[in-house]
Parts: structure tokens; C-alpha cells; sequence
């Protein structure tokens, strides 16, 4: 049996159940609007579907919101997303690599720059 993200993200301890749930929402929601094939997400897709889906909940607070669940750039999607298929909530293609997380976009210029006034 699968154990809960609440309690992988208790055992792991570098991200909250929060953090967790909402990077398997958007797995489902970048799916939906921006998977380039089917059945698959790829670590840049995901990294900006997570995007999207942070301006739309948060707006001007997603930064507040990631940052609160120690998630700081998009490194820490692709270590949450490592994290889930550890557990096998996801799983990963040959072709799929946590580096595919790096440095897809900055956080200051996609959260907080976005908003200037």
C-alpha cells in the first residue's frame, strides 16, 4: 500500500504535505493544458504548468505560498516530483532526468517581477 503524501512528506522533511499535493495537482493540470504527449509531462512542462497554476490560485502571493513550503526554485518541483516516484505515486521515463528541473525559470522574475506595478 502506498503510503499518504502527508506521511512522505513528514519522513522526507524538506517539503510540506502542502507542497506535495500541489505539485500532484498540477501534474493533472499541466496535463490538461500543456503536455506535448500524451500520458507524459516533461520536467519543463510541469516546471511551467506549476507556474501557471501558482499565479491563478495565489496571484501576487504564490511566491509567499512556495517559499512557506520550502520551495524556492524549480529544482524543488523536480525533487518533490523524485521524491513521488520514490513512492510510486509517478513514475519516470528512460529519458526523464531531475535535471530537467533546473533552472527553468527564476523565481523573483516569474512570481514577483510579473506583478510590478
Amino acid at each position: 500500500m502506498k503510503k499518504k503524501l502527508e506521511e512522505i512528506a513528514k519522513e522526507d522533511g524538506r517539503f510540506s504535505a502542502g507542497a506535495l499535493k500541489f505539485v500532484y495537482e498540477g501534474l493533472g493540470y499541466t496535463a490538461k493544458k500543456a503536455a506535448t504527449e500524451p500520458n507524459h509531462v516533461t520536467g519543463q512542462n510541469l516546471c511551467e504548468g506549476l507556474r501557471r497554476l501558482a499565479v491563478e490560485k495565489w496571484g501576487r502571493l504564490a511566491m509567499l505560498v512556495l517559499n512557506r513550503w520550502n520551495i524556492k526554485a524549480t529544482r524543488d518541483f523536480g525533487e518533490i516530483v523524485y521524491l513521488m516516484i520514490k513512492h510510486e505515486w509517478l513514475s519516470v521515463q528512460p529519458t526523464d532526468s531531475i535535471d530537467d528541473f533546473n533552472d527553468v525559470y527564476d523565481f523573483k522574475a516569474a512570481f514577483k517581477d510579473e506583478f510590478q506595478f
